[in-house]
C-alpha cells in the first residue's frame, strides 16, 4: 500500500513538472522562439498585411517548439495512462500531425497568406500549442474504458 502511494506521488510529481514545463514554454515564448506572428495575431490582423518573416528561421523555430511540446505531451500521456502502446501510437500521431501541420502552414502562408489569415492562425495554433494533448487524453481514455 505504501509503495503504491509513493509510486503515485512520483508520477504525480513528474506530471506536475511536465505541466509546468508547458506553462513555462507559453510564458517565455517571446524570448525562446522566433515567431513574428505572436504579436501580429494579438492585434487587429484582419486589416494589416502579414509580417515579413525569415521562412527558414520560422520553420526551425516552430518545428523546435512543436518537438518540445510533443516530447512533454508524450511524457504526460505516459504518466496518465502508463501504457507503452498508447505512447508509441502517440509518437506516430504526433509525427504525422507535425508533418501535415508544418507543410500546411507554410503552404498556406506562402500561397494564400493574405487571403486566408484565419486558416493560418488556426494551423499555427495547433503547431505551437499542445492542443493535440488535450484531444488525445479524452480519446485514449474513452478507448481504454470501452475496450
Amino acid at each position: 500500500m505504501l509503495q503504491h502511494l509513493l509510486k503515485n506521488k512520483t508520477y504525480l510529481s513528474f506530471g506536475i513538472i511536465l505541466l509546468l514545463a508547458l506553462v513555462a514554454i507559453r510564458a517565455f515564448e517571446n524570448q525562446i522562439f522566433y515567431d513574428p506572428f505572436l504579436d501580429y495575431f494579438k492585434g487587429n490582423f484582419t486589416n494589416t498585411h502579414l509580417p515579413k518573416v525569415n521562412v527558414i528561421k520560422l520553420f526551425f523555430s516552430m518545428g523546435f517548439r512543436y518537438y518540445i511540446n510533443s516530447m512533454i505531451s508524450l511524457g504526460i500521456l505516459y504518466i496518465v495512462f502508463r501504457d507503452v502502446k498508447i505512447t508509441k501510437f502517440s509518437i506516430f500521431l504526433f509525427s504525422v500531425f507535425g508533418m501535415v501541420l508544418m507543410i500546411s502552414f507554410f503552404f498556406v502562408m506562402i500561397k494564400f497568406g493574405e487571403t486566408n489569415k484565419m486558416t493560418l492562425f488556426y494551423i499555427r495554433r495547433f503547431i505551437i500549442q499542445p492542443l493535440l494533448l488535450m484531444l488525445f487524453i479524452p480519446a485514449f481514455y474513452y478507448h481504454k474504458k470501452s475496450s
